[in-house]
This record gives C-alpha cells, sequence and structure tokens, in this order.
C-alpha cells in the first residue's frame, strides 16, 4: 500500500490546512511558521535601521533612504524564495533565529556592497538574544491576527445578531428555564442577551496590550553594556519596541513574560465560550421549530432521508470551539510559567496559536453561514406560547400580592393557590379567566389580568433590545 504521506503536493494532517483551509487562510499571513520568520526578519531589519538611524553604536554609518527601502522590501515581499532560503541554512545551523541573521547578512552584503561596510553586518542581531526577536516577532503576529482578521469576523457575527435581534425585539417567545415552559420574552431581547455578551468580550480583546522586550539573554542588558558603556540602553530599548507598534516590557528574564498573551487567550475563549451557548441555543430552536433552515436548498440533510436539513454550521461551530478554547486554556495556563529564568516549553507551545485561532475563526464562520441560512417561524412560537396558558399563574399570584400588601381582603395564599390551579397540568385561556373572574379582584386589576395572553406576556423585553444602540 502507498503511504499517504509520499503524495504530492504534501497531504494535510490537519483539517484546518485541508478540509477548512479556504475559511482560515487569511490566517496563514499572520500565524504561520513563514509568517514568523518573516516577522522575525522584520524586527531585525528595524533594529538595525533603528541602531544606525540614531548612531547607538558610535563610529557606524547611518544607512540610506534607499537602503532603508531595499531592506524593508525583503519584508514586503517575502515568500516562497526567501522561505527556502531561510530553509537551507537552518539546515546547517539547526537554530532558526540564526539562520535569519545569516540570512539577512547576506542580504544586507548585497544592498550595500562596499568594502567599507563590511562590518554593518554585524549590526544585525546585535547584543540580541534568540527571545529580543522571537517576543516581538510573535507580538507582531498575533497583534496582526487578531486586529486584521479574528476581530473583524468576530465583530461582523455580533452585528449580524444584533440586526436579527432587533427584527425581532418583538417577536413573543416562550421562555424554557430549566427547560420548562416559564415567563414568556421575545426573541430579540434573548439574542441580545448574548449580543451584549459578546461585544463586552470584544471590547476586552480590542484593548489588548501587546507587550515586548528587548533587554538581552537575562534581561539585564549585559551585553548592550559591555560593547557601548555609556548609552542609554532603556531608552533604546523602550523607544525600538514601542516603534513597533508595542507596548513595552522594563522587567523580564530572557523571554517576555508572556501574561498578556495569557489574558488575550483568556478573553478569546470565553468569547468561545460564550458562542458555544448561543450555538447550542440556536440548535435547539431549530428542533423546537422555532427557526426553520430554509436556505441553502441544494444541500443534503441526511444521506437517506430526503426531508431533513440538518443544522450543521451550529454543531460544526460546537466542535471547532470546543478545539480552539481547549487549545487557548492550555496556551494561557503554560505561557505564564518558565523555570528559572528561560526554559523552552513556551517555544513549542507558541505554535500552536494559529491552530486556536483557525479553530474560532472557523467557528465564527459557520454561526454566521448558520444564522444566515434561518427564518424565525413566529407561528410555530405562538401555538407554544397558547399552549401555555398556566404561564400566567405569575402576573396573576403577583397581582394579588400586590392587593395582599395593600389590605385588600380575600387575596391570601396567592402562591399557593394558582399552584393548585396550575402545577402538573396544561391549562387553557377559559379556565385560567374563570378563575380570574372568581377572585373578586378590583375592577381595573381584574381587567389587566382578563386581558393578558401568553403572547402578550413579555414585560418590557422589545424594549430591552433598545440597549444594543
Amino acid at each position: 500500500m502507498p503511504s499517504l504521506g509520499d503524495v504530492e503536493p504534501p497531504i494535510a494532517l490537519g483539517a484546518l490546512d485541508g478540509r477548512y483551509r479556504a475559511a482560515v487562510a487569511p490566517l496563514v499571513d499572520h500565524l504561520s511558521e513563514a509568517a514568523l520568520n518573516r516577522e522575525r526578519v522584520r524586527v531585525e531589519i528595524e533594529w538595525l535601521i533603528h541602531l544606525t538611524s540614531y548612531a547607538v553604536v558610535p563610529g557606524t554609518r547611518a544607512l540610506t533612504g534607499t537602503e532603508h527601502e531595499a531592506l524593508r522590501a525583503i519584508v514586503t515581499n517575502f515568500g516562497a524564495a526567501e522561505i527556502a532560503a531561510l530553509a537551507d541554512i537552518e539546515r546547517v545551523t539547526v537554530h532558526d533565529v540564526k539562520a535569519v541573521e545569516y540570512f539577512l547578512k547576506e542580504r544586507l552584503a548585497a544592498i550595500a556592497p562596499d568594502p567599507a561596510d563590511a562590518g554593518l553586518g554585524e549590526l544585525i542581531h546585535f547584543a540580541c538574544t534568540s527571545e529580543d526577536v522571537n517576543n516581538l516577532a510573535y507580538a507582531l503576529m498575533v497583534k496582526g491576527a487578531v486586529e486584521q482578521v479574528w476581530l473583524p469576523r468576530a465583530t461582523a457575527l455580533v452585528d449580524q445578531l444584533a440586526t436579527m435581534a432587533r427584527e425581532h425585539a418583538a417577536t413573543p417567545l416562550l421562555a424554557h428555564t430549566h427547560g420548562q415552559p416559564a415567563t414568556p420574552t421575545t426573541l430579540g431581547k434573548e439574542l441580545a442577551v448574548m449580543v451584549f455578551r459578546l461585544r463586552r468580550q470584544l471590547e476586552r480583546i480590542g484593548r489588548t496590550a501587546y507587550l515586548g522586550k528587548l533587554n538581552g539573554a537575562t534581561g539585564t542588558y549585559g551585553a548592550h553594556l559591555a560593547a557601548v558603556p555609556d548609552h542609554d540602553w532603556q531608552a533604546t530599548s523602550r523607544a525600538f519596541v514601542e516603534s513597533l507598534g508595542l507596548q513595552w516590557n522594563p522587567l523580564t528574564t530572557q523571554i517576555e513574560s508572556h501574561d498578556w498573551q495569557a489574558e488575550l487567550y483568556a478573553d478569546v475563549a470565553r468569547f468561545n465560550r460564550i458562542l458555544h451557548g448561543l450555538a447550542q441555543d440556536m440548535w435547539t430552536y431549530i428542533s423546537m421549530g422555532y427557526f426553520a433552515q430554509v436556505r441553502g436548498q441544494g444541500t443534503v440533510g441526511s444521506s437517506t432521508m430526503p426531508h431533513k436539513v440538518n443544522p450543521i454550521r451550529f454543531e460544526n461551530a460546537e466542535a471547532n470551539l470546543e478545539v480552539s478554547t481547549a487549545l487557548l486554556d492550555v496556551l494561557a495556563a503554560t505561557l505564564v510559567e518558565s523555570r528559572m529564568q528561560r526554559d523552552l516549553t513556551d517555544s513549542s507551545m507558541q505554535r500552536n496559536i494559529g491552530t486556536a485561532f483557525g479553530h474560532s475563526t472557523l467557528a465564527i464562520d459557520n454561526v454566521a453561514r448558520g444564522l444566515a441560512g434561518l427564518d424565525a417561524v413566529p407561528e410555530r412560537m405562538a401555538a407554544d406560547l397558547d399552549a401555555n396558558w398556566e404561564v400566567l399563574a405569575e402576573p396573576i399570584q403577583s397581582a394579588m400580592r400586590a392587593l395582599t400588601a395593600r389590605g385588600v381582603p380575600g387575596m391570601d395564599n396567592p402562591y399557593e393557590r394558582l399552584k393548585e390551579l396550575t402545577r402538573g397540568r396544561r391549562i387553557g385561556a377559559s379556565e385560567l379567566r374563570e378563575f380570574v373572574a372568581g377572585l373578586g379582584l378590583p375592577a381595573d386589576v381584574e381587567a389587566r389580568l382578563q386581558a393578558l395572553t401568553p403572547a402578550t406576556y413579555v414585560g418590557i423585553a422589545p424594549e430591552l433590545v433598545d440597549h444594543l444602540g
């Protein structure tokens, strides 16, 4: 039997790079191995430009604007040739960051070929430990992935849900607390609850501070001071990190502590969990007939039952959210710990960031597509409301309690009397109205309760949707 591992081009081992590649492809530009190397190249180039532009190392010349452009073009044009060149060097160095350094020394020699400039190459990776480059590269990668891919998609989904909430702000819905018929609400209000919760997480994620450091092998600037003892290295480090659009971390071991990553991943995981709850609720509403899956009629629901249209978008989302959340949880837990001044557990762990965001992005895509394929069925919701008049026991006994508190006679034991009437059995409109008529209520209260129906007993639910803005 031939080995599938030998097939060219390579067959994907994971679903994200195979079946679901199209849905997550934009993340490749931010969270792939190639993206990591591109960002390492970016950091090394910008560090070289920073050092020479501010004469940090005395006696070195400033690079020209043309040389700046040529160096930055390596990042802009980073593609297959650069990926292959780095791979060839790494096979010799067996060290990824050292491969980047050697790669850039070769490129710099071509950009500045004057023999007098031969020493400039030693400013590439000057006074840096690998983690000085890696922590900044990862911060840039994650920041780009969140701000340019994940956050826009998540925001668009929540906006889509908000539109549904507004459309159905006044559509009566029988609530099901503990899975049992309960006080009616509206479909729009229930969707709005999810919108409100998800937006809070998006706001937290949008405020993420992406930290970075550049301070040497144990965070002491030892090599920096050994080379240039009279320079303010903290100021240079801060200025450089901030020039990349990151927040400077002044106190670290060899590694940037990754606390910001743990905080971000916890927030994304919380968003995932809330979205998982939405997917489950939508699945349940579909099973109850509150939504009809009427769009995309060319799809096959069941291979043997022609009538079926399965809620696969929401089921797919659930599974992917669970995978993503599990990965985000372990990333957050692992990345905040490091033995003494450095161990390499974070290096292996961070290679799963793309997978974590990939499964979340895929789930967001599935929920969005699932929602787009739904039509609400108010008639089915109305039928359930009309079959559960016993839910009006709550407002009747509440009105009786208020009257008792005012001293109106004959209103005693309201909860118990409604419990005897309604618990364990269904009652209809006529039975409930007959009961209300026999209570001896003040005329205005009786009229109000007699006019009430399960479909109108929704309080201010429609107005609550207005909180979405």
